[in-house]
């Protein structure tokens, strides 16, 4: 199933489904996966759609608005096959550890895996730093996630990446570098 999908599609929707994304059982047996996004970024909430939409061409794409977020969903039998890390309660309360082809996918399109990730739980801001002379400035990323394991599946993807990291907090990684290129 998951071999037909493109997947960068499926490694970007994966990091957003992990940061803040969910399943839902509806009544009938189907399950419906929603990926809270902020509607202050519309180019992410489209790029989520789109990753949607690859993943599972035949199925729509639901948006819903609630205050300050825009919840993006679509209805499918299969979504735990895609996401067997779907279960009860919190994803961080739970262990969470990515299947033999997942692992596959997420080291072949690393890039996609963090972008979905940073998008769900990263923030890239402005650092700036004044040296003897002048002020100097440079993009810095950070993700924070309360999920250990999570944590752990982004520092290996930037470890694959070639991409330096270090946790500034037990539940967040900062000053990765800006060769990520993870806008937005």
């Amino acid at each position: 199933m998951v071999d037909a999908a493109p997947h960068g599609a499926y490694a970007y929707l994966l990091g957003q489904y992990l940061g803040d994304g969910h399943i839902a059982t509806h009544p009938r047996g189907v399950y419906r996966l929603v990926i809270t996004c902020c509607n202050a970024y519309p180019a992410i909430v489209a790029e989520c759609e789109a990753a949607i939409e690859l993943v599972l061409p035949r199925n729509g794409v639901d948006f819903r608005e609630r205050q300050g977020v825009v919840l993006v969903s679509s209805y499918s039998k299969h979504w735990p096959c895609f996401f067997p890390q779907h279960g009860p309660g919190r994803k961080h309360e739970r262990p969470i550890r990515l299947t033999a082809w997942q692992k596959d996918v997420v080291d072949a399109h690393a890039k996609a895996f963090l972008r979905g990730l940073i998008h769900s739980d990263g923030c890239r801001s402005m650092n700036r730093i004044r040296g003897k002379t002048r002020w100097y400035e440079y993009p810095r990323y950070s993700f924070k996630n309360e999920s250990g394991d999570i944590l752990e599946l982004f520092g290996d993807a930037c470890d694959t990446v070639g991409v330096e990291w270090r946790y500034n907090r037990y539940n967040s990684i900062s000053d990765f570098s800006a060769r990520l290129r993870c806008p937005g």
